[in-house]
């Protein structure tokens, strides 16, 4: 035998503190990130902590007898199972950069604000959001803008912000969890291996009940509220619309043809560019004063100009200065590099988590619940108590949303359940839930950015407490619960993959 020739270590099975390390160090770290950065722990420290957590994962792996190898060829496999999320999400960030310059979400905005009548307002507040946070995606950003307008109206009006801020929150997740440009609708469906549209389909029966739970609950919580309501109070945001863009309907068209792409079935990342170039190529005829404030280039051709706004709107965001902050801070933004720090988050989470799933990390700690979880009901309420366990742990949804789907797709077919039932509960309980807890960075932020405690919202916050409820209740009832042929795995194949409808 060549003297450089390596024996073969043997491999040895993970103890319960081997499983343990690594999530005990993750929850210190992310802990740690959140408390020492606050909101800016999404900048990059919360990443840093999952990063090292899972380095501290690589080490006990090859304490355990795994090559390096092993563990590259671990990540590569996480990497790739995200890919088609990380073109979707650069569509988005184009299609939220050109959507703004083009006045589509400018003109959703507007005739939203019209809507708004004091007795009313909770009930209508919600739906705005849910209609804005549909269109383009986010929840953070429909709290962050539209939200922060919302509840500086509600205290003028008096309001309850509290009330105001939990109609917010709860439109803005509505309209997230059903959107196909959310960030975290697509990590869902790609880690579970669903179709887009089939999980959100699949989410309808779930979101709807929640969200007319909400809505009936906010007209009642309007019903009795009184203010002298002055209309001048947004004349001041609504002239400057006008002034900013020319609102018509028309301009709702890239909105429109996006849900006309969807239905079609078109694949997401095409359908949402296509909507991306449409609204840059409306912009030059439809908003010409727009391109002349945003590329400030006077010797540049009319044609070239439209070229390099939609072309910087669509790279880097758009950017307007209204001079009024609520304006600015809904306009100015998209592109596809503000997806970067999302999509090095998803990395992370999705390395760490394929890497203690792998390596039998995560079957040490699932085993024991898996053996009580006998009937359906119990395996949907094991799933839910792990999401939001870790949402409180762990304090960021995408590990609350990636441990569980890794925990448990295996569990979900082998019993013949089809993978848009775990999709859709991990988005109940895993993203839906994270706004409730104050030290997560979806709470934390809400909170800050409201200006609302996140324990003074939490009882108003009615969608996000009806929806992981509601996901219970389908498993202890088997209501629309889907089911898959069970196959036989052969040698060497991985069980989850087998299962198709």
């Amino acid at each position: 035998m060549s003297k450089s020739a390596k024996t073969p270590r043997p491999v040895k099975a993970p103890s319960y503190l081997d499983a343990l390390l690594p999530i005990v160090t993750l929850i210190l770290l992310v802990g740690s990130s959140v408390a020492l950065f606050g909101l800016e722990a999404v900048n990059g420290p919360l990443q840093v902590a999952i990063i090292l957590s899972t380095m501290i994962t690589a080490i006990v792996i090859l304490k355990n007898g795994h090559s390096w190898e092993e563990i590259s060829e671990s990540g590569r496999k996480g990497i790739a199972t995200v890919s088609g999320a990380i073109f979707i999400l650069f569509s988005v960030g184009a299609l939220i950069g050109t959507w703004n310059m083009s006045g589509t979400i400018p003109t959703m905005v507007y005739y939203g604000i019209i809507l708004i009548t004091p007795n009313w307002f909770y009930p209508i507040a919600f739906l705005v959001c849910v209609g804005v946070s549909l269109s383009i995606g986010s929840s953070w950003t429909t709290a962050g803008t539209l939200g922060v307008g919302l509840v500086g109206l509600a205290n003028m009006l008096g309001l309850s912000p509290e009330i105001t801020a939990g109609a917010v929150i709860s439109g803005a997740y509505v309209g997230d969890k059903i959107s196909p440009l959310s960030e975290s609708t697509v990590l869902a469906a790609q880690l579970n291996g669903v179709e887009l549209y089939k999980h959100i389909r699949a989410q309808l029966w779930t979101t709807v009940p929640a969200a007319v739970i909400a809505l009936i609950a906010f007209i009642l919580l309007g019903l009795n509220q009184h203010s002298a309501f002055d209309a001048t109070v947004t004349n001041n945001e609504l002239t400057r619309f006008n002034e900013l863009f020319h609102i018509t309907p028309w301009n709702l068209l890239p909105l429109l043809f996006l849900l006309a792409l969807s239905v079609a079935k078109v694949p997401a990342p095409l359908a949402i560019m296509c909507s991306a170039l449409m609204a840059g190529i409306m912009t030059s005829f439809m908003q010409p004063q727009v391109i002349e404030r945003f590329i400030v280039e006077p010797d540049l051709a009319s044609p070239l100009l439209a070229i390099k706004a939609a072309w910087l709107a669509m790279a880097t965001g758009f950017q307007e200065n209204s001079g009024i902050e609520q304006i600015d801070a809904l306009l100015s933004r998209g592109g596809m590099d503000s997806m970067l720090l999302t999509i090095w988050l998803i990395i992370g989470a999705v390395t760490f988590g394929i890497m203690v799933d792998d390596f039998g990390l995560l079957n040490k700690l699932v085993t024991p619940l898996l053996l009580r979880a006998r009937t359906v009901g119990k395996l949907f309420t094991s799933v839910v108590a792990t999401a939001i366990g870790l949402n409180i742990a762990a304090g960021d949804q995408y590990i609350a949303l990636l441990l569980p789907t890794r925990l448990f797709r295996a569990e979900f077919a082998k019993r013949g359940l089809a993978p848009e039932n775990l999709s859709r509960i991990v988005s109940d309980a895993g993203i839906v839930t994270s706004p409730l807890i104050p030290w997560n960075s979806c709470g934390a932020y809400m909170a800050a950015v409201l200006g609302v405690s996140t324990m003074a919202y939490m009882p108003f916050a009615i969608f996000n407490i009806a929806a992981p409820l509601i996901t219970l209740a389908l498993g202890i009832t088997g209501f629309n619960i889907r089911h898959i042929p069970i196959a036989t795995p052969s040698k060497g194949d991985n069980p989850s993959r087998k299962a198709v409808e």
